[in-house]
Order: structure tokens, then sequence, then C-alpha cells
């Protein structure tokens, strides 16, 4: 074997970065732990190990910020505004563009439908005019985050094509067609990884006279994003999916559709003037930020960011390429296991490829049931479901759910092939164990384990949401 293909065949075996809980032991449901695989990346990822230890030096000065005069408040009023610096140099932002922390994805871009809706009352324009007939437009294989917020105002789909090609094309008719004032796009599926050309979607939106603005949920952990370079408006993403905890969100952009926009909070922090029956709300950031603001959330946000941007671009994609084509290709050589993808040319097409997920089902097994077994007698944690991407999954043929293996920076080949193995054991010898249907999740029946002691319930019996609105 060259020495070429020999670094190449060792680029997944460890992870490319420590995550806290790498070594974490599952308990089995046969007796006995296992290092506890974590295929779930894609709903929370768990913390950079460089991320946790500066959570622990901050954490001392942890204050409420902007005007309290005491040191702590300072030093935490610095933290928590540099995080909007880091943040915009992270996402290639241009000069003046406003960076707005918000609790998660859902919350940027509902904030930003506010802020479109004000636009068509006529409220986001510098003169005052209306713009009544405009539009949002948006995919069919949305994210609910960035589906769910257009539909209370005007608004058409596309229906996604079975390439990206023939996706840029009805994207473009549409546009074609006029009144569309935003388009509002993924970055990446969160269902099947698969990665879409916002630059030229973005130069699409701005040649028919809209704004573009990119659902970076699963995005940016995988992939470095440039406003600037690629054209894009607004970009909207999640700590908790960037390797940081907290669950603080991001939107970041133009500002004159978020300075014209109906503060997103009414509240304290917002404001220049308040008297008993009015208020003069204030521009920037404060304007949409109410409140007490989630300064730890923002400051983990901010240090995942430059972790993140520290990595060589070729080897971070390396890492997850090989992880994924190893997964796919265990996966597929299962009869019985179908590997699930959209487009067909998102492999050879530039600016697209797949990210750390893979969307598969396994015949003859609920995709609940199979998440639950991985879970009980292999320690292996995936996520099944609709993963809130309903109408996808319709398309697809999997109106009742399917599984989703995700994975990052944390992970190792080793994750992969304890998946396979533990899919192919099912196949070959069927479930180890009984299971049953406890509040609309698979358990396993008459489950002995027991969570840690400051944890309040255990396994199987934790509420949970039915799978039909996952």
């Amino acid at each position: 074997m060259s020495s070429a293909i020999l670094e190449k065949s060792r680029i997944s075996e460890s992870p490319l970065l420590p995550v806290v809980g790498q070594d974490l032991a599952a308990p089995l449901i046969h007796g006995g732990t296992t290092r506890y695989v974590n295929l779930d990346y894609a709903a929370s990822a768990p913390a950079v190990e460089e991320v946790a230890a500066h959570l622990a030096e901050v954490l001392p000065y942890y204050a409420s910020v902007h005007r309290g005069a005491g040191f702590a408040s300072q030093v935490s009023t610095s933290v928590y505004e540099n995080a909007r610096h880091i943040v915009a140099d992270f996402v290639g932002a241009r000069p003046g563009d406003t960076v707005i922390f918000t609790r998660n994805t859902t919350d940027s871009l509902n904030l930003l439908a506010g802020c479109v809706q004000s636009l068509l009352a006529g409220h986001g324009h510098a003169d005052g005019a209306s713009n009544e007939h405009g539009e949002v437009l948006y995919l069919d294989i949305e994210h609910h985050a960035n589906l769910l917020p257009w539909q209370g105002l005007p608004h058409r789909s596309v229906v996604a094509g079975h390439s990206i090609e023939a996706t840029l094309h009805r994207v473009e008719t549409q546009l074609r067609a006029g009144n569309v004032v935003l388009l509002a796009v993924t970055g990446a599926s969160n269902v099947t990884g698969e990665v879409l050309p916002v630059a030229e979607l973005a130069a699409l939106a701005h040649r028919h006279g809209a704004r573009i603005v990119v659902d970076a949920a699963q995005l940016a952990p995988h992939r470095r994003i440039d406003l600037a370079r690629d054209g894009i408006d607004y970009v909207a993403f999640s700590g908790h999916k960037l390797y940081a905890p907290f669950g603080a969100g991001v939107l970041v952009g133009r500002p004159d559709w978020l300075d014209a926009g109906k503060p997103h909070l009414a509240g304290g922090g917002a404001v220049k003037d308040v008297r008993l029956e009015s208020v003069r709300w204030t521009d920037g950031p404060a304007r949409h930020e109410a409140g007490s603001p989630n300064v730890l959330g923002a400051a983990m946000l901010a240090k995942a960011a430059q972790v993140l941007a520290a990595l060589d671009p070729g080897q971070w994609q390396a890492h997850e390429h090989e992880l994924r084509s190893h997964l796919v290709a265990g996966l597929e050589a299962l009869n019985g296991v179908t590997v699930h993808e959209l487009f067909s040319d998102s492999a050879s097409r530039p600016g697209c490829g797949t990210i750390g997920v893979v969307n598969f089902s396994v015949e003859g097994y609920d995709a609940g049931l199979v998440a639950a077994y991985l879970s009980a007698e292999h320690g292996v944690g995936v996520r099944d479901g609709r993963f809130c991407a309903h109408p996808l999954l319709r398309r697809l043929g999997l109106a009742s759910g399917s599984l989703r293996a995700s994975f990052g920076v944390g992970s190792r080949r080793e994750d992969a092939d304890r998946l396979v193995d533990g899919v192919a054991t099912l196949l070959r010898g069927g479930l180890g164990s009984d299971y049953m249907v406890a509040e609309g999740r698979w358990v396993p029946a008459n489950d002995s384990r027991t969570y840690p002691s400051w944890a309040p319930n255990t396994p199987g019996t934790a509420g949970a949401a039915p799978c039909s609105t996952d």
C-alpha cells in the first residue's frame, strides 16, 4: 500500500477533534456497558473539549451585560459583544452586516420572517413604499424551521427535482415569474446531508430582484460559509449543532430589513425611550434582543466558531468524506437496507456534495424499533422519525419515517462499523430482546437499566414526542 493511500486510510481512525463524552459508557439491555456511539450529531452535537474548557474560564465572570458597572458585568459585556465579531468573521460577513443572537435557528428564521412581514406591509423601505404583492419562495425539502415561518406570509413553494440541475431550473422559473422578495433555502439537507449550491442560488435570486436566506443549521458545522463571497444576504444557524452548549442561535445579514422590522421581542434593551403609551425602538442587534441575553450561549457559539475556523478545510472535509463513504458502503452491502438520497448529481456537481448525514431504512422493520434496538443492544444512538421535514419524507416514500445517522469532528471509523455491525446482526438473527411502544416510542420491555442518579427517569419511561411529530 502506498504511503498516500495508507495516510488516507488513517484519516477517520480517530476523532478530528476531541469532544466531551467521546468515551461515555452506555448500559446494554443484556448487561454490561459499551462505549456509546453518538451518531446523532445533526440533532445536537457534543461540545468540543476546547469549548467546554472555555466555559470554565468564562463562567466565573458571568453577569448581566450592557448596563452593569461592575467588573464581572463589564467582562461579560466584552465577551458577548466580541462574540458578534467572531461569528461575523466565521461566516465571511460584509462590513455593516448585523449579527443578532437568538434562541436557535428556528428563532432566527422567525425573526427574519417578522422583518419580511414589515417589508411587505411597507415598513421595510426607506421611503415607506409597500411591497404588498411580494412573496417568499422556498423548497419542499426544507426543515420546518425554514418552511413554517413563511407560511404566514405570501409565499410559493418549489418541488425540488431529482437533480440539483433540475431544481435550479425550477427555482429560476419561479423567480422569473416575478414578485419574489426572498428565496429561503437550506444549505444542506438535515435528512440526507446533500449540500445545495448556495452561491448559484444567491446569484439566481439577485438576478431576479430577490434576496436569499440560507438555513445553515446543518451546513455551518461541516462547511465554511462566506456571505460576501457567495452573495448570501442572510444566514441562520445554531450553537447546539456547532459543538457548543446552551443552544444559542444567530442570524447574520444585511441591516436594512432588520432595522425596519418589528422588534422580535418587546422589552427592555430594545428601546431608545419608553412612555406609558408609546415607545421608540432602537436599531442594530439590540432591536431584536430584548431581555437578558444568553451570554454564555453566545460566548460558546463564538468559541466553537473559532475552533472550527482553525481546522484545515481539506482535512476537515476528507475526514467526513471518508467516514460517510465508509458508512454508506457498509450499509449498502447489507441486503434489506436502503440508503436514501434526493439528487442524482449531488456528488458530481461543484459546490455540492454531502455532509456527515446518512438516511436509511431497514426492510421489514419500523424505523423507531431499529433505533431502539441499536441503542439497547449495541450502544449506538441514531435518530428516527420524519426529522421535522414531513413534505420531504412523503416525497421519498417514507411517510412513516426513516433512520438517520449523523456524525462530525468527534466521530471515528469505529462508529460507522458499530452501526453497520448492529444492523447486520438484526438482519441475520432478528431482535435480541422484546420491545413495546410506550408514549409513542419503541422501548425495550422489562428494561432494568437506570439513568445516572441525578437524572429523574429510567430508560423506557421518559416522556417523548410521538414518532409522527419528529
